[in-house]
């Protein structure tokens, strides 16, 4: 689906039709013809607008005559029936620069470009450099959001775990760690963007803009350094509460190792009373009551020195 949106007197307003300084947004579901017809239109190599099909598109830049092509990646929720998969995963956002129209391509829907449209109406769209650098901003800012909530849920699953042991959360924290998988990747390579499209001056930025980007950059590198820090959290997490439970472990084995050799003495005791050969006091009255006791008594003994290394 292809939406098209311009400023009027301070409002955003959707057009029909895509005209001079407008900005395009292509939103799915996604179909072949308006592809299309839209490169027709505007101008712009198919190629570009196929691209941002693929999920795994890597963050960067090219150009073919005056038509500039940028791809971002930006966080979302992970839509997945798999209760294995991550909770976030990370999306390209694929930007296109003509001469007089500004586009972007999702693969799905996002945080990123629903907050750029709420702002569109405060938006110059014939600043088009200005444009980009604010659909940069919002995916930054999402970056944050999103970090933030992952670090919000990972607390409630440790302190769950700390009561309950529930494979539930161990998993829920193996999600967050996929999650925190995708977005270092992404912030990483979105970091790489920036600073080539620093060096480069690919959009050819003022001053002023310039300025912003850079800002930007070390907006990306402490959302980058964020994302480390919760990885390297949660990865000891993971490291201690396995040492966790091969302790427990160890210990429920020793217990039961010492419970079966307090009942195996016994029961040697009362097998050797049962031979059918001669034994001591067979004639006794008191025959039953001498294994019996003797049992009792091996066992106290044993329990006792066992409670005495603290192995039981």
């Amino acid at each position: 689906m292809i939406q098209y949106f311009k400023n009027s007197e301070g409002q955003t307003i959707e057009i029909d039709q895509p005209e001079k300084g407008s900005w395009v947004n292509l939103v799915p579901p996604f179909k072949d013809e308006e592809f299309i017809d839209l490169s027709e239109a505007l101008q712009i190599p198919i190629e570009f607008l196929r691209d941002s099909l693929d999920i795994d598109e890597r963050p960067r830049f090219e150009h073919e005559g005056e038509v500039k092509f940028v791809v971002i990646k930006t966080p979302t929720e992970n839509n997945s029936f798999n209760d294995s998969d991550a909770f976030y995963i990370t999306i390209p956002i694929c930007i296109i620069l003509t001469e007089t129209q500004i586009v972007t391509v999702n693969s799905f829907d996002n945080g990123a470009i629903k907050k750029f449209l709420n702002s569109f109406q405060k938006r110059h769209p014939d600043k088009k450099n200005i444009m980009i650098l604010k659909v940069f901003e919002k995916v930054v800012h999402n970056f944050m959001e999103f970090l933030k909530e992952i670090n919000h849920r990972r607390n409630q699953y440790e302190n769950s775990l700390y009561e309950s042991n529930s494979n539930v959360d161990l998993l829920n924290l193996m999600r967050i760690q996929k999650s925190l998988v995708y977005f270092v990747t992404a912030l990483r390579s979105n970091e790489l963007l920036m600073m080539k499209l620093e060096r480069t001056n690919f959009l050819g930025l003022n001053e002023e803009e310039r300025e912003l980007l850079n800002d930007l950059i070390i907006d990306t590198s402490q959302a980058l350094e964020m994302a480390n820090i919760y990885t390297n959290i949660l990865t000891s997490t993971l490291d201690a509460f396995a040492s966790v439970i091969s302790n427990n472990l160890n210990a429920v084995m020793k217990r039961l190792t010492s419970i079966t050799i307090i009942l195996s003495l016994p029961a040697l005791v009362a097998a050797i009373y049962g031979m059918n050969v001669d034994i001591p006091f067979m004639h006794s009255p008191h025959a039953f009551y001498i294994p019996v006791i003797l049992s009792l008594l091996v066992s106290f003994l044993i329990s006792w020195y066992f409670m005495k290394r603290k192995w039981f």
